[in-house]
């Protein structure tokens, strides 16, 4: 199958806005990359967040039974509709309008997605909660703290809410060369593989929300961590979970915490809230 030229659609769409975060891939190589990324993951059913002119979503429907795009720009979705016409009568594109924090989110297999960098994080943890798979574009700065471990200082709740639910990894770093019109950062293709943690926790957004509040105290150790941010976690007896804790844990700062030890916390002050 011919690939379309990814200049000729951003010269037919229109060249992007940046200030809505508009950055449309057009470097060949990266876009046939991409799905060879998502070799090893069921493709039948291919979700894709904030297509732009189409040039991914046209690599896309080479390898996938179905697509489902999600675009917020109206002007866009209509150029998509003409361009992709024929997938879209077939059956094979579907084009949803809308903003893709406040869509309902299709049934799909795995999301492959040059993200728009202003809601990447906030749609990644959306996307994460589905457990599928996902091979995602991110702002290199976004890319590292995903992947970050502990004692880094790239370290913080993205890196320990992500890895709770999948494991992550940079596959290939993405100059500002390849897209137009250009970010001025540098981008970073990451690949997101679904697993159960070895942990257990009460709930995610428990968990979650803890990880949230220690990591607003991260200068400080988890113990004044704790006491500090009882109105973001939910803790109700603070002291008696600080009390119940090893100091192994509590006598840490939070960057230097892994997931499971977040997780014995959580634990911890469910059993003794409840």
């Amino acid at each position: 199958m011919t690939t379309r030229d990814p200049d000729r659609l951003v010269a037919a769409a229109g060249r992007g806005d940046p200030n809505q975060d508009q950055h449309f891939l057009v470097d060949d190589r990266v876009l046939d990359r991409i799905p060879e990324y998502a070799s090893a993951f069921d493709l039948s059913h291919v979700l894709e967040i904030g297509p732009g002119a189409g040039a991914l979503t046209d690599r896309l429907l080479a390898v996938s039974d179905h697509v489902t795009v999600i675009e917020r720009d109206a002007a866009l979705v209509a150029f998509l509709e003409t361009e992709f016409a024929e997938a879209v009568a077939d059956g094979r594109l579907t084009i949803l309008e809308g903003d893709a924090m406040e869509i309902d989110l299709p049934e799909y297999s795995v999301c492959i997605s040059n993200l728009p960098y202003g809601i990447s994080t906030a749609v990644t943890f959306r996307l994460l909660r589905r457990q599928r798979p996902a091979v995602l574009m991110f702002q290199a700065e976004v890319a590292e703290r995903l992947v970050a471990t502990p004692g880094t200082s790239d370290y913080g709740r993205l890196s320990v809410g992500a890895q709770h639910y999948a494991d992550v990894e940079i596959v290939e770093p993405v100059p500002p060369e390849a897209f137009d019109p250009q970010p001025a950062v540098d981008s970073a293709i990451v690949t997101v593989t679904p697993r159960t943690p070895e942990y257990e926790v009460p709930d995610d957004q428990a968990f979650l929300d803890l990880v949230k509040a220690l990591f607003t105290q991260r200068r400080k150790t988890v113990r004044n961590g704790i006491r500090n941010t009882v109105h973001i976690s939910g803790i109700e007896h603070p002291e008696a979970v600080i009390d119940a804790l090893p100091d192994s844990i509590v006598g840490k700062r939070p960057d230097a915490l892994e997931p499971a030890e977040f997780a014995e916390i959580a634990v911890t002050a469910a059993r003794i809230d409840a």
